[in-house]
Protein backbone atom coordinates (compact mmCIF):
# COMPACT_ATOMS: atom_id res chain seq x y z
CA UNK A 1 0.00 0.00 0.00
CA UNK A 2 2.78 2.17 1.06
CA UNK A 3 4.52 1.45 -2.37
CA UNK A 4 1.25 2.52 -4.37
CA UNK A 5 0.46 5.74 -2.67
CA UNK A 6 4.54 7.06 -3.03
CA UNK A 7 4.00 6.39 -6.89
CA UNK A 8 0.58 7.72 -6.99
CA UNK A 9 2.60 10.54 -5.20
CA UNK A 10 5.25 10.86 -7.40
CA UNK A 11 2.74 10.61 -10.65
CA UNK A 12 0.88 13.73 -9.18
CA UNK A 13 4.20 15.52 -8.84
CA UNK A 14 4.99 14.83 -12.71
CA UNK A 15 1.84 15.71 -14.04
CA UNK A 16 2.22 19.27 -12.64
CA UNK A 17 3.78 22.14 -13.56
CA UNK A 18 7.57 20.74 -14.18
CA UNK A 19 9.46 23.95 -15.49
CA UNK A 20 8.59 26.51 -12.74
CA UNK A 21 11.92 28.37 -11.55
CA UNK A 22 10.76 29.79 -8.84
CA UNK A 23 12.58 33.15 -8.97
CA UNK A 24 12.46 35.67 -6.77
CA UNK A 25 10.52 38.80 -7.86
CA UNK A 26 13.97 40.92 -8.95
CA UNK A 27 16.97 38.80 -10.68
CA UNK A 28 20.14 39.80 -11.24
CA UNK A 29 21.65 39.25 -15.06
CA UNK A 30 24.45 36.54 -13.22
CA UNK A 31 20.98 34.74 -12.10
CA UNK A 32 19.51 34.72 -15.77
CA UNK A 33 22.39 33.84 -17.94
CA UNK A 34 23.17 30.60 -15.82
CA UNK A 35 18.84 29.72 -16.77
CA UNK A 36 19.58 30.48 -20.35
CA UNK A 37 17.61 27.27 -22.27
CA UNK A 38 16.37 26.35 -19.46
CA UNK A 39 12.69 24.38 -20.45
CA UNK A 40 9.59 26.65 -19.68
CA UNK A 41 11.74 29.89 -19.30
CA UNK A 42 10.25 33.01 -21.51
CA UNK A 43 12.47 35.95 -21.44
CA UNK A 44 10.51 38.94 -22.49
CA UNK A 45 11.76 42.26 -23.86
CA UNK A 46 9.20 45.14 -23.63
CA UNK A 47 11.46 47.78 -24.46
CA UNK A 48 9.64 50.93 -25.91
CA UNK A 49 10.72 54.99 -25.83
CA UNK A 50 10.36 55.51 -22.84
CA UNK A 51 13.52 56.99 -21.13
CA UNK A 52 14.68 56.38 -24.78
CA UNK A 53 14.82 52.40 -24.08
CA UNK A 54 14.25 50.64 -27.50
CA UNK A 55 11.86 49.59 -29.96
CA UNK A 56 11.67 46.31 -32.26
CA UNK A 57 14.45 47.48 -34.51
CA UNK A 58 16.56 48.46 -31.07
CA UNK A 59 15.70 44.50 -30.01
CA UNK A 60 16.59 43.12 -33.59
CA UNK A 61 19.73 44.97 -33.20
CA UNK A 62 21.05 43.29 -30.03
CA UNK A 63 18.55 41.15 -27.46
CA UNK A 64 19.31 38.46 -24.60
CA UNK A 65 19.37 35.07 -26.46
CA UNK A 66 16.16 33.47 -27.04
CA UNK A 67 14.27 36.78 -26.00
CA UNK A 68 10.87 37.35 -27.59
CA UNK A 69 9.63 41.11 -28.15
CA UNK A 70 6.40 42.66 -27.08
CA UNK A 71 6.69 46.72 -27.05
CA UNK A 72 5.13 47.98 -23.25
CA UNK A 73 3.33 50.66 -25.35
CA UNK A 74 2.09 49.30 -28.52
CA UNK A 75 1.14 46.28 -27.88
CA UNK A 76 -1.35 46.22 -26.11
CA UNK A 77 -0.88 45.70 -22.38
CA UNK A 78 -3.01 49.06 -21.37
CA UNK A 79 -5.49 50.91 -22.89
CA UNK A 80 -7.99 54.00 -22.88
CA UNK A 81 -11.38 53.71 -21.00
CA UNK A 82 -13.20 56.90 -21.73
CA UNK A 83 -11.07 59.79 -20.55
CA UNK A 84 -9.07 57.51 -18.58
CA UNK A 85 -5.52 56.31 -19.86
CA UNK A 86 -3.62 53.14 -19.41
CA UNK A 87 -5.53 50.74 -17.73
CA UNK A 88 -5.75 46.92 -17.71
CA UNK A 89 -7.56 45.88 -20.35
CA UNK A 90 -10.27 42.82 -20.81
CA UNK A 91 -9.16 39.80 -19.31
CA UNK A 92 -9.36 37.69 -22.69
CA UNK A 93 -7.70 40.36 -24.91
CA UNK A 94 -4.77 40.05 -22.25
CA UNK A 95 -5.09 35.74 -22.45
CA UNK A 96 -4.57 36.22 -26.42
CA UNK A 97 -1.98 38.79 -26.08
CA UNK A 98 0.15 36.30 -23.94
CA UNK A 99 -0.98 33.14 -25.76
CA UNK A 100 0.41 34.36 -29.13
CA UNK A 101 3.33 35.12 -27.43
CA UNK A 102 4.01 31.67 -26.55
CA UNK A 103 3.33 32.03 -22.92
CA UNK A 104 1.88 29.11 -21.23
CA UNK A 105 0.70 28.99 -17.56
CA UNK A 106 3.48 26.79 -16.68
CA UNK A 107 6.37 29.34 -18.63
CA UNK A 108 8.46 31.16 -15.78
CA UNK A 109 8.56 34.68 -17.62
CA UNK A 110 11.56 37.41 -17.15
CA UNK A 111 10.53 40.67 -17.83
CA UNK A 112 13.12 43.27 -19.29
CA UNK A 113 12.44 46.58 -19.93
CA UNK A 114 15.55 48.67 -21.79
CA UNK A 115 17.10 49.67 -18.44
CA UNK A 116 17.50 53.19 -19.43
CA UNK A 117 15.96 55.09 -16.66
CA UNK A 118 13.56 54.95 -13.82
CA UNK A 119 10.42 55.93 -15.99
CA UNK A 120 11.43 52.85 -17.94
CA UNK A 121 11.77 50.11 -15.13
CA UNK A 122 7.58 51.03 -14.55
CA UNK A 123 7.58 49.36 -17.55
CA UNK A 124 9.02 46.45 -16.30
CA UNK A 125 7.07 46.64 -13.07
CA UNK A 126 3.72 47.02 -14.65
CA UNK A 127 3.89 44.08 -16.93
CA UNK A 128 5.27 42.16 -14.11
CA UNK A 129 2.02 43.57 -12.13
CA UNK A 130 -0.79 42.21 -15.32
CA UNK A 131 0.70 38.58 -14.78
CA UNK A 132 0.50 38.58 -11.09
CA UNK A 133 -3.36 40.29 -12.02
CA UNK A 134 -4.03 37.57 -14.10
CA UNK A 135 -2.75 34.98 -11.73
CA UNK A 136 0.37 33.92 -13.34
CA UNK A 137 2.71 33.95 -10.26
CA UNK A 138 5.96 32.67 -11.61
CA UNK A 139 7.25 36.12 -12.85
CA UNK A 140 10.25 38.16 -12.40
CA UNK A 141 12.04 41.11 -13.35
CA UNK A 142 15.54 41.82 -14.81
CA UNK A 143 17.28 44.33 -12.70
CA UNK A 144 19.35 46.58 -14.91
CA UNK A 145 17.06 45.30 -18.15
CA UNK A 146 18.99 45.29 -21.46
CA UNK A 147 21.14 48.10 -20.64
CA UNK A 148 22.42 46.44 -17.89
CA UNK A 149 22.57 43.15 -19.39
CA UNK A 150 24.56 44.38 -21.77
CA UNK A 151 27.19 46.64 -19.62
CA UNK A 152 28.11 43.21 -17.98
CA UNK A 153 29.16 42.02 -20.69
CA UNK A 154 26.97 38.70 -21.47
CA UNK A 155 25.85 37.60 -24.86
CA UNK A 156 23.91 39.62 -26.69
CA UNK A 157 22.29 37.80 -30.16
CA UNK A 158 21.29 39.34 -33.07
CA UNK A 159 17.96 39.06 -35.43
CA UNK A 160 16.56 36.22 -34.84
CA UNK A 161 13.14 35.64 -37.54
CA UNK A 162 11.33 32.91 -35.77
CA UNK A 163 8.38 33.30 -34.46
CA UNK A 164 6.93 31.81 -30.90
CA UNK A 165 4.61 29.52 -31.13
CA UNK A 166 0.90 30.28 -30.46
CA UNK A 167 -0.41 28.60 -26.85
CA UNK A 168 -3.34 28.68 -24.31
CA UNK A 169 -2.93 31.04 -21.68
CA UNK A 170 -5.56 31.04 -19.52
CA UNK A 171 -6.24 34.18 -16.49
CA UNK A 172 -7.58 33.76 -13.14
CA UNK A 173 -8.02 37.27 -12.39
CA UNK A 174 -6.70 38.21 -8.62
CA UNK A 175 -9.03 41.39 -7.94
CA UNK A 176 -7.25 41.45 -4.75
CA UNK A 177 -4.17 43.69 -6.09
CA UNK A 178 -6.50 46.05 -8.15
CA UNK A 179 -8.04 48.93 -6.14
CA UNK A 180 -11.14 50.51 -6.98
CA UNK A 181 -12.07 54.23 -6.60
CA UNK A 182 -14.33 53.25 -4.12
CA UNK A 183 -12.28 51.46 -2.16
CA UNK A 184 -9.11 53.90 -2.36
CA UNK A 185 -12.03 56.25 -0.64
CA UNK A 186 -12.60 53.90 1.65
CA UNK A 187 -9.06 53.51 2.54
CA UNK A 188 -8.48 56.96 3.09
CA UNK A 189 -11.45 57.20 5.27
CA UNK A 190 -10.30 54.07 7.21
CA UNK A 191 -6.50 55.99 7.69
CA UNK A 192 -5.34 52.84 5.72
CA UNK A 193 -2.12 54.14 4.08
CA UNK A 194 -2.27 55.39 0.67
CA UNK A 195 1.24 56.01 -1.25
CA UNK A 196 1.36 58.17 -3.69
CA UNK A 197 4.47 56.68 -6.31
CA UNK A 198 5.21 60.26 -8.58
CA UNK A 199 7.94 62.97 -8.56
CA UNK A 200 7.51 65.50 -5.24
CA UNK A 201 6.66 68.08 -7.79
CA UNK A 202 3.08 66.07 -8.53
CA UNK A 203 2.53 65.02 -5.17
CA UNK A 204 2.70 68.75 -4.17
CA UNK A 205 1.05 70.10 -7.01
CA UNK A 206 3.41 72.30 -8.20
CA UNK A 207 3.19 70.06 -11.69
CA UNK A 208 0.29 68.95 -13.30
CA UNK A 209 0.07 65.42 -15.51
CA UNK A 210 -2.26 66.21 -19.07
CA UNK A 211 -3.65 62.90 -17.95
CA UNK A 212 -5.17 64.80 -14.77
CA UNK A 213 -8.16 67.14 -14.85
CA UNK A 214 -6.46 68.90 -11.35
CA UNK A 215 -3.37 69.05 -10.00
CA UNK A 216 -2.65 67.81 -6.18
CA UNK A 217 -2.77 64.37 -4.44
CA UNK A 218 -5.39 62.67 -2.79
CA UNK A 219 -5.60 63.45 1.01
CA UNK A 220 -3.67 62.71 3.95
CA UNK A 221 -1.25 60.33 1.56
CA UNK A 222 2.30 59.95 1.21
CA UNK A 223 5.04 60.41 -1.27
CA UNK A 224 7.77 57.13 -1.96
CA UNK A 225 8.66 58.64 -5.43
CA UNK A 226 8.75 55.32 -7.82
CA UNK A 227 12.40 56.45 -8.72
CA UNK A 228 13.94 56.77 -5.23
CA UNK A 229 15.92 53.17 -5.22
CA UNK A 230 16.95 53.22 -8.72
CA UNK A 231 20.74 54.32 -9.43
CA UNK A 232 22.55 54.62 -12.73
CA UNK A 233 25.28 52.26 -12.79
CA UNK A 234 27.56 52.62 -16.16
CA UNK A 235 24.82 53.64 -18.08
CA UNK A 236 22.46 51.05 -16.72
CA UNK A 237 19.25 51.64 -13.78
CA UNK A 238 19.15 49.64 -11.10
CA UNK A 239 17.00 49.46 -8.69
CA UNK A 240 18.57 48.69 -5.08
CA UNK A 241 16.60 47.08 -2.13
CA UNK A 242 18.44 48.36 0.63
CA UNK A 243 17.78 51.79 -0.60
CA UNK A 244 13.93 51.27 -0.89
CA UNK A 245 13.81 49.35 2.37
CA UNK A 246 15.49 52.56 3.60
CA UNK A 247 12.92 54.91 2.30
CA UNK A 248 9.94 53.00 3.35
CA UNK A 249 11.14 53.00 6.97
CA UNK A 250 11.75 56.53 6.41
CA UNK A 251 8.11 56.78 5.86
CA UNK A 252 7.09 55.17 8.65
CA UNK A 253 4.79 52.10 7.01
CA UNK A 254 3.80 49.73 8.57
CA UNK A 255 4.40 46.57 6.49
CA UNK A 256 1.41 45.06 8.11
CA UNK A 257 -1.21 47.51 6.70
CA UNK A 258 -3.64 47.44 3.88
CA UNK A 259 -1.88 50.04 1.25
CA UNK A 260 -2.68 51.58 -2.10
CA UNK A 261 0.02 52.32 -4.69
CA UNK A 262 -1.07 54.94 -7.11
CA UNK A 263 0.20 57.70 -9.92
CA UNK A 264 -1.27 59.10 -12.55
CA UNK A 265 -2.25 56.47 -15.20
CA UNK A 266 -0.95 53.56 -13.26
CA UNK A 267 2.33 53.44 -14.43
CA UNK A 268 4.34 54.65 -12.11
CA UNK A 269 2.17 53.44 -9.29
CA UNK A 270 2.90 49.98 -10.39
CA UNK A 271 7.03 50.71 -10.04
CA UNK A 272 5.67 51.70 -6.40
CA UNK A 273 3.19 48.43 -5.84
CA UNK A 274 6.06 46.59 -6.79
CA UNK A 275 8.98 47.94 -4.80
CA UNK A 276 6.14 47.85 -2.06
CA UNK A 277 4.85 44.74 -2.44
CA UNK A 278 7.63 42.42 -3.97
CA UNK A 279 10.76 43.93 -2.53
CA UNK A 280 9.40 46.15 0.76
CA UNK A 281 7.43 43.54 2.16
CA UNK A 282 4.20 44.91 2.23
CA UNK A 283 2.49 42.11 1.21
CA UNK A 284 -1.14 43.62 1.64
CA UNK A 285 -0.50 46.37 -1.30
CA UNK A 286 -2.63 46.74 -4.39
CA UNK A 287 -2.54 49.15 -6.94
CA UNK A 288 -5.05 51.68 -7.90
CA UNK A 289 -4.86 51.31 -11.47
CA UNK A 290 -6.79 54.61 -12.49
CA UNK A 291 -4.97 56.80 -10.23
CA UNK A 292 -5.18 60.14 -10.32
CA UNK A 293 -6.51 60.31 -13.85
CA UNK A 294 -10.06 58.39 -12.58
CA UNK A 295 -9.74 60.07 -9.15
CA UNK A 296 -10.04 63.59 -10.97
CA UNK A 297 -13.04 62.67 -12.87
CA UNK A 298 -15.32 63.72 -10.14
CA UNK A 299 -15.44 67.42 -9.37
CA UNK A 300 -16.64 66.75 -6.03
CA UNK A 301 -13.70 64.92 -4.92
CA UNK A 302 -10.90 66.20 -2.52
CA UNK A 303 -7.51 66.58 -3.42
CA UNK A 304 -4.52 68.11 -1.44
CA UNK A 305 -1.98 70.83 -2.59
CA UNK A 306 0.87 72.06 -0.66
CA UNK A 307 -0.08 75.40 -0.72
CA UNK A 308 -3.62 75.32 -0.61
CA UNK A 309 -4.63 72.89 1.10
CA UNK A 310 -8.00 70.43 0.58
CA UNK A 311 -9.96 71.60 -2.20
CA UNK A 312 -12.03 69.94 -4.65
CA UNK A 313 -11.36 68.83 -8.09
CA UNK A 314 -13.88 71.04 -9.22
CA UNK A 315 -12.44 74.07 -7.61
CA UNK A 316 -9.15 73.87 -9.54
CA UNK A 317 -10.98 72.96 -12.82
CA UNK A 318 -12.85 76.08 -12.79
Amino acid sequence: MRSRLMLAAGALAIAGPVHALHPSPLVEAEWLNDQLGSDGLVVLDVRSAIDDGGNRAAFEDGRIPGSRYSSYTDAGWRETHGNVAGLLPDVADLEALIGDLGIGNDDTVVVVAGGTGPTDFGSAARIYWTFKVLGHDEVTILNGGFAGWEQQGFEVAGDDSSTPETTDFSATLQSHLLATTEEVEAARQAGEPLVDARPPGFFTGEIQSPATRAPGTIPDSLNLPHDGALVERDGAYYLEPERLNANIDALGLDRQAPTVAFCNTGHWAASGWFQLSELGGLENTTMYDGSMAKWTQDDARPMQLADRGIVSVGELVD
